[in-house]
């Protein structure tokens, strides 16, 4: 859970010896997230076969939707990101004797779950299957229960200017400042509870730009065919490059709404825009199409194959977001083969012949480094109670296997490397294609080094964007790249 200074609100504020009842908004106020959209990803998640009822649910209008969707997920309110400074203000007004409702514009199930988890509230007011309980009606509801003026609210969205006008107190939380200040110029006594600090940086971190530096995978064979003097390829390398950002981001996005659950019980992944709350589901289920557009007008600028190409990473990106990822070692054969895709993406945008070197290469060293990553993860949480990775199939006892798989993984890519170097094609690229040979210590350090790192609890994120930051492997790549320059002029 992302935490946020405490609000400048004074301990006790004046109220009446019968202490009026808070009535407190669910989404956007009490917790950061919508959880209609909470469900609605759930719902996806375990059928996305779900998506073709929409049209049809819409007709039952908006409360029946929200009927349907909450009848049909298991919904785990302890895991939502609340907004913690104001929680912890509720906690303290219930201990001091104040009746607390929450009264919303959510499904009853959900707000149920929610005070349920909380065990604060008095009271739950929530839509049902006929009635939508917002804004006015919600007024209205609110006045036939505890009278005009009887009781305060706590809302954040324009629509609560409905409830806030028949309230006596206002609690503005977590509003736009234009909303707050209106509604604290038009009822004097509103409190406001300041809005989290929001940028545009959440929604760039939201598309995790740190992670495109993979897609550059795209320029291998351009490296390896000694094209990059090239600029037409050159030009058809970074079409394809820019078309795997895109879609690498949408399929990223796509993965944060499947894993919130298990993001949000992860010791660091928390703190990502969508699991804490920082930028709304709604706004990711915008984008995701956006970039999807984009990733096609980028794929059209290269030839039709890559642009099939580019539909198979992408798909293949779904399947393991929705159940491949759980799949014990099957995920890891995936991740291997979305590297590999990556560089038939690179290989169909420039009409480079096919090197099966190449890719028997790339898909042994992707395997090897998709286990460093599952090692990692499970070393993270080797010395707790947890028998395994949330949402994975494997336990901390396979740790070792895992290291055994990967390590030798890495070492038939070095193989492979070596026996490159005998073949018939290297003789037309390199002068004195022995020299290559050098290539295979240094990328046998490379590897031991990047498992050694792992059995140490170094490497705590993707074992390639570790190597974008580390020193070590930019000497390593600097040498090879020397290497290869010698070998082709001597």
């Amino acid at each position: 859970m992302v935490e946020y200074p405490m609000p400048s609100v004074p301990d006790k504020y004046p109220v009446p010896s019968e202490m009026r009842p808070l009535c407190v908004d669910l989404d956007g106020t009490l917790i950061y997230s919508d959880s209609f959209f909470e469900a609605l990803v759930l719902l996806v998640r375990s059928n996305p076969l779900y998506v073709l009822l929409f049209p049809f649910l819409l007709l039952r209008g908006r409360a029946g939707f929200k009927q349907f969707v909450a009848n049909r997920v298991v919904f785990n309110a302890a895991l939502l990101p609340y907004n913690e400074p104001f929680l912890d203000f509720l906690r303290k007004e219930h201990a001091r004797g104040r009746s607390l409702v929450l009264a919303t514009g959510s499904n009853y199930r959900l707000a149920k779950a929610v005070a349920d988890n909380l065990e604060i509230f008095d009271k739950v007011l929530a839509s049902d299957g006929q009635v939508n309980l917002t804004g006015r009606l919600k007024a209205l509801r609110l006045e036939e229960t505890f009278g005009p003026g009887g009781f305060d609210y706590a809302g954040n969205a324009r629509i609560d200017e409905w409830i806030w006008s028949r309230a006596h107190t206002a609690l503005v939380v977590n509003a736009p400042r234009a909303l707050a200040e209106r509604v604290a110029a038009q009822k004097p006594g509103t409190i406001v509870f300041d809005r989290p600090p929001g940028s545009i940086r959440e929604v760039l971190r939201l598309l995790r730009p740190h992670q495109w530096s993979k897609n550059l995978i795209v320029f291998v064979p351009v490296i390896t065919s000694h094209e990059m003097l090239n600029p037409k390829i050159l030009a058809a390398s970074a079409w394809a490059f820019l078309a795997f950002c895109c879609a690498a981001s949408a399929a990223y996005l796509i993965n944060d709404l499947c894993d919130l659950d298990a993001d949000r019980a992860h010791a660091t992944k928390h703190r990502r825009p969508l699991a804490s709350g920082t930028v709304p589901i709604l706004w990711a289920v915008c984008i995701v199409p956006l970039l999807i557009v984009l990733a096609s007008l980028f794929a059209v600028q290269s030839t039709a194959s890559f642009c099939l190409v580019l539909l198979v990473y992408f798909i293949v990106t779904l399947l393991y977001s929705l159940f491949i990822k759980s799949l014990l070692l099957v995920d890891v054969v995936c991740l291997s083969l979305l590297y590999t895709i990556r560089i038939i993406g690179g290989l169909e945008a420039t009409h480079i012949t096919y090197s099966s070197w190449l890719l028997a290469f790339a898909l042994f060293m992707f395997f090897s480094l998709a286990l460093v990553k599952r090692y990692s993860e499970l070393y993270t949480i080797g010395d707790g109670e947890i028998p395994g990775a949330k949402g994975r199939g494997y336990l901390v006892g396979d740790m070792g296997q895992i290291s055994m798989l990967g390590t030798a993984s890495g070492l038939i890519a070095v193989l492979v490397l070596a026996l490159y170097v005998n073949s018939t094609i290297v003789q037309t690229l390199y002068q004195s294609p022995m020299l290559l040979l050098l290539l295979c210590p240094l990328l046998l350090y490379w590897v031991g080094r990047i498992w050694v790192l792992a059995h140490r609890g170094l490497i705590h994120e993707d074992p390639i964007l570790f190597a974008v930051h580390d020193r070590a492997s930019y000497v390593v790549v600097a040498l090879a790249g020397a290497i290869m320059a010698i070998a082709n002029v001597f």
